[in-house]
């Protein structure tokens, strides 16, 4: 190689085949990246005198680094993890961090996305809001060449990178535990059907019924229950059913919380006369007795993975970049509510 060319941090990744955002924070002495490779890169950016292009850096695509996040909620703990591994990962490479929240509000969710791109965002993260059900907003990204990342919920047609967590397997784990314990008659609070996550979960419930020889009860199937709320609700529902269910495997944390405090309110005991699972790990389950049973969705991984991918197709320079999906495996924590 020639010694008048100005190498890039792209020439760096190319010569060591791998990406450009490894290669950054290799320079910058992140502990995610190994000590080896931290020596490696510096010894190649030494030999072909490499200097990072400030300018250059706070221009590109007339932005000053900085990376968008929409998602539907700050305060809820999954999200808030998934925020911190966006932010570990984006402050490594030299991006800043710009969070927005719908609030579960599709207006609000496209004032924000009008706003993100009149502002000259380098990319943006999100996770849809729950009223959400079609591009038209998102695809504006597209169009103007601003590259997407989507996370946990997402919007499936679009032809941009995603990261996810096995849903369908989370379901399957959660419904094989509470019919390993005994449970025959489980209920299911069932998220909105068109949002991703909440389709896969509710499949993955059916399916693994389907598979033990254990009928499909429409009546038990209670859709739209994701808040503490509608999760008391539902339990007030059980209640009074005649051929109660003997457990609940909920598609959220909360609805989760509203369906055991309802349940203790009415007499009933949990796990002994209905089983309880939630899903998303929230730190109120193991404070509460009887402990939740949950499925982690390792949010700070997520946020990670989707910081790397946007990182990585921002600061790609050679034909089309191709999206990729990441699927994260879920993991189940058995406690009290279901043993």
């Amino acid at each position: 190689m020639g010694s008048k060319k100005r190498y890039t941090i792209h020439d760096l990744a190319r010569e060591l085949n791998t990406t450009p955002s490894t290669v950054s924070r290799a320079l910058q002495d992140n502990p995610r990246i190994s000590v080896k490779m931290r020596k490696t890169v510096k010894d190649l950016a030494d030999k072909l005198n490499y200097q990072p292009d400030f300018k250059a850096l706070s221009l590109r695509k007339g932005s000053g680094r900085t990376i968008g996040v929409l998602i539907p909620q700050v305060d809820r703990h999954f999200f808030a993890t998934v925020l911190s591994g966006i932010d570990e990962v984006a402050t490594a490479a030299n991006y800043n961090v710009l969070i927005c929240q719908s609030m579960e509000s599709v207006e609000k969710e496209n004032a924000l996305i009008r706003s993100l791109i009149s502002g000259k965002v380098d990319g943006l993260i999100a996770s849809i809001s729950i009223g959400t059900k079609d591009a038209a907003s998102f695809k504006m990204f597209l169009e103007k060449g601003i590259p997407l990342v989507f996370f946990d919920r997402v919007i499936e047609d679009l032809r941009v990178s995603k990261v996810l967590i096995d849903d369908y397997m989370g379901a399957v784990l959660a419904v094989e535990q509470l019919i390993n314990r005994g449970s025959k008659h489980i209920a299911h609070f069932a998220g909105p059907q068109h949002i991703n996550i909440y389709q896969n979960r509710t499949r993955g419930y059916i399916d693994t019924l389907k598979n033990h020889s254990l009928p499909i009860d429409e009546e038990i199937i209670f859709y739209n229950v994701i808040t503490r709320e509608t999760g008391c609700q539902a339990m007030n529902k059980i209640i009074e059913m005649r051929n109660r269910p003997d457990a609940i495997f909920s598609s959220g944390d909360y609805s989760a919380l509203g369906a055991m405090i309802c349940a203790r309110e009415s007499g009933l005991e949990v796990p002994g006369d209905i089983a309880v699972t939630g899903f998303a790990n929230e730190p109120f389950g193991t404070l509460i007795d009887p402990a939740l049973t949950s499925l982690d969705q390792h949010g700070l991984e997520m946020g990670r993975q989707a910081a790397d991918l946007l990182i990585e197709e921002i600061e790609h320079t050679g034909p089309n970049f191709v999206p990729r999906t990441v699927v994260l495996n879920p993991e189940l924590h058995i406690r009290k509510s279901s043993r």
